[in-house]
């Protein structure tokens, strides 16, 4: 009776249903996976401790064994990923032919641990042109300068001086009050 009312789709949804309260809610439906983002052949691997587990790592992340060098083994878990210098993607050449060109990095390139820090919408850590002590001069001296203003506004204002209403002419003589209806 159930069944027919439900239909064959809600069937299913409720045969799932019951299945799971029978397992205590511990079990996952049939469809369901644990998924991440990366394969395990690509996940970082323990701490490389022998120069042969260097070389591993390091072509595994398809970089030169000079060039690798992995995170410090405090056991914050980087495991072997190569630790890559801080640097946003402002400082990569915009003209080379890049794999993928808004993110400036090629396929199989080793992605730094903190990527969505150092994208090129977020941190520029490319030097600036002008100095700081510069950039710090110039904007003390807009401080200084508005506030100069604001004093000066205050000490000689500039805008028209506020009247009392006009009066109405003879003032003074008994003049009938009109009251318009409008």
């Amino acid at each position: 009776e159930l069944m027919a009312v439900v239909g064959v789709r809600g069937a299913r949804w409720l045969r799932a249903v019951t299945l799971l309260r029978a397992a205590g809610g511990r079990a996952a439906p049939l469809g369901a996976r644990a998924a991440s983002g990366l394969p395990k052949h690509l996940m970082p691997g323990p701490y490389p401790k022998t120069p042969e587990e260097r070389a591993a790592a390091a072509k595994k992340y398809n970089m030169r064994v000079e060039d690798y060098e992995p995170y410090p083994d405090d056991g914050m878990g980087y495991g072997d990923y190569p630790k890559l210098p801080d640097r946003s993607h402002h400082e990569r050449d915009p003209w080379y032919q890049w794999d993928y060109p808004s993110l400036r990095q090629n396929w199989g390139e080793p992605m730094h641990w903190h990527f969505d820090m150092f994208l090129r919408t977020r941190v520029d850590t490319s030097p600036t042109v002008v100095p700081w002590h510069t950039m710090r001069n110039h904007f003390l001296l807009f401080i200084g300068f508005m506030l100069f203003m604001f004093w000066l506004g205050e000490m000689y204002p500039s805008y028209m001086p506020v009247v009392n209403k006009p009066s109405i002419p003879h003032t003074g003589q008994n003049l009938p009050l009109f009251l318009y209806p409008f």
